[in-house]
């Protein structure tokens, strides 16, 4: 579902792994956006979680829920998930959110490097010999 919602939307490469173990066995496709279910064969959520930051701390991982759990999404958090997703009512609609999200921050970066890039340039022509 979530895959066929993403290709809707326009995102290409969308790939979709049946275990945490195949998706850290297929990062050399460097993903920009991880969403990781809590629940799955072999190991659970969070210790892919661990994995994948420990590889790439900059890959936003969105973590999903089948259940409410507080200390799910805090867990989460804490070992550098973006966001938290819970399965059932209006989810499509939060990951359409946190796509806006992921979104704006990659504009804000974006400009941040532009502006870095343009001081940095200004600062290297005025010692220029």
């Amino acid at each position: 579902m979530y895959q066929q919602h993403l290709e809707s939307l326009g995102y290409q490469h969308v790939f979709l792994f049946e275990d945490g173990n195949t998706c850290l066995n297929n990062m050399h496709e460097q993903p920009d956006i991880i969403f990781l279910d809590q629940r799955m064969r072999i190991q659970e959520g969070i210790e892919i979680l661990k994995k994948i930051k420990a590889v790439n701390p900059d890959i936003y991982i969105v973590f999903i829920s089948g259940a409410d759990e507080v200390q799910s999404a805090v867990t989460s958090l804490k070992y550098g998930a973006f966001d938290f997703i819970v399965k059932g009512t209006g989810e499509l609609n939060h990951l359409d959110q946190v796509l806006c999200k992921i979104s704006e921050l990659w504009k804000l970066l974006l400009n941040k490097r532009k502006q870095m890039t343009r001081i940095i340039n200004q600062s290297c022509n005025a010692f220029s010999y």
